[in-house]
């Protein structure tokens, strides 16, 4: 039996823009499994509450939108944003190293830039690991999600979103999407990465195939199926059936950052 999903609420954008004014608010931060809308939910949200007098700024808790040239494949739809700026993504050469002490890092320094242009952060992403670093609810000496009472605090100040579709809905999405991106050119563009007729290799030449399968669902089936090792067919059949898995891990640990004490807001996109 699939987890019962929690009930829907409707955020006061009011309340929610003047406890961001008035300081009571550090950040916002909107999460949700792959394919549930969470993307355009943030820029939507960013757009209202601009209305209201607080100008906000996207920064993308994505561990794989960071890589340059990794764009199909990573679902970045920039177009998405629209005049709202966006940070965190292709800030990295693909084939590079980038972890979530790097995250950190490149979160509080765009964290930071925002705040002194002005600007209210909104963090947005599916990353869990990124998400409970940059809001303080992670552990990096035990590799365990603090508890409400031993993280000391360190998520207040965070007003937290999830984008809620059930899971019939969130597999649909994600079988449409995954065939629109194969029409897209996914193959091509994972294929120009492993022999580096990328522009985004031209500084560190072709991606390694064990790097790319490294980087897991996409480009790992993707390049199964490139070194001849999937049909077509099978690479449909075995990434799909890997992003739903992805997904469901996703929604684990967000229910449990909310077993820790965290309360997350959940929303129908």
């Amino acid at each position: 039996m699939p987890a019962e999903l929690p009930d829907p609420e409707q955020i006061d954008l009011e309340a929610l823009a003047a406890d961001c004014l008035d300081g009571k608010l550090k950040l916002i931060c909107v999460l949700g499994p792959t394919a549930s809308g969470k993307t355009r939910y943030a820029v939507r949200l960013a757009e209202e509450l601009a209305g209201k007098g607080l100008s906000c700024e996207i920064i993308s808790a994505d561990s794989r939108q960071v890589y340059r040239g990794m764009d199909i494949g990573t679902g970045k739809d920039l177009a998405e944003y629209g005049g709202v700026p966006y940070h965190l993504i292709d800030i990295a050469d693909p084939g590079t190293q980038y972890n979530v002490h790097s995250f950190c890092r490149d979160f509080e320094a765009a964290a930071a830039d925002i705040r002194s242009r002005g600007a209210f952060p909104i963090l947005c992403g599916g990353t869990g690991l990124y998400i409970s670093a940059a809001t303080g609810d992670y552990d990096f000496s035990n590799r365990k999600p603090l508890s409400a009472a031993a993280s000391d605090g360190q998520h207040d100040g965070v007003f937290f979103i999830g984008t809620l579709v059930s899971r019939e809905d969130r597999n649909a999405k994600i079988d449409a999407r995954l065939r629109a991106r194969l029409k897209e050119g996914m193959v091509d563009e994972i294929r120009g990465l492993l022999d580096g007729s990328s522009p985004a290799c031209k500084a560190g030449g072709p991606v390694p195939a064990e790097v790319l399968l490294g980087y897991g669902l996409e480009y790992k089936f993707v390049t199964l199926y490139l070194q001849g090792q999937l049909s077509e067919e099978e690479l449909f059949l075995q990434l799909s059936t890997a992003i739903h898995q992805f997904a469901k891990r996703q929604m684990t640990w967000f229910r449990g950052m909310e077993r820790s004490g965290i309360r997350i807001h959940w929303v129908t996109p």
